[in-house]
């Protein structure tokens, strides 16, 4: 259920909803703990829904969904980096930061964008394609993913 538009950017479309009642094998891994208190999450999102697919590019995503994972009220956001010539990961993680998020959910992440993201303190968590967004959220609050310390893919690797 759609409550409003909000507009983030000149030209960014963002959804805010209410909810009612891979990693290769060089990555490093940190332990997520079990302890689930309120955090500002971001997945890496196919759609505007939390039943939308986990998409597997972080810098080129379609949309961002930013979910409190206590009360689980999100906000879906159109990626303005998705078709930029270059530096979509940086662009995109400069967004990221600045709504808030601390922990980014996705199916990988490149270099340029995972420097963004670790200098903003932000912890990301990587594959996690084929998941929907819901899943992707019940799984990281049931303590089953693990943080990276290194970006998953090469740069480039998400441009068409």
């Amino acid at each position: 259920m759609v409550d409003h538009l909000v507009a983030v950017e000149e030209d960014v479309p963002s959804v805010v909803v209410e909810a009612g009642g891979g990693a290769g094998s060089k990555t490093n891994y940190n332990s997520v703990k079990e302890e689930v208190h309120k955090m500002k999450l971001c997945v890496t999102s196919s759609g505007q829904s939390l039943e939308d697919t986990v998409d597997p590019r972080f810098g080129r995503c379609q949309y961002f969904i930013l979910v409190d994972s206590e009360s689980m009220d999100f906000e879906a956001i159109q990626n303005p980096a998705m078709s930029a010539g270059g530096g979509a990961g940086t662009r995109a993680g400069q967004l990221v930061s600045e709504k808030g998020a601390q922990v980014v959910l996705t199916g990988n992440v490149g270099p340029n964008a995972f420097s963004t993201l670790q200098a903003a303190g932000l912890k990301i968590i990587v594959g996690l394609s084929g998941n929907t967004v819901s899943q992707a959220i019940d799984g990281f609050k049931s303590g089953q993913y693990e943080y990276v310390n290194d970006p998953s893919v090469g740069a480039h690797h998400g441009q068409s």
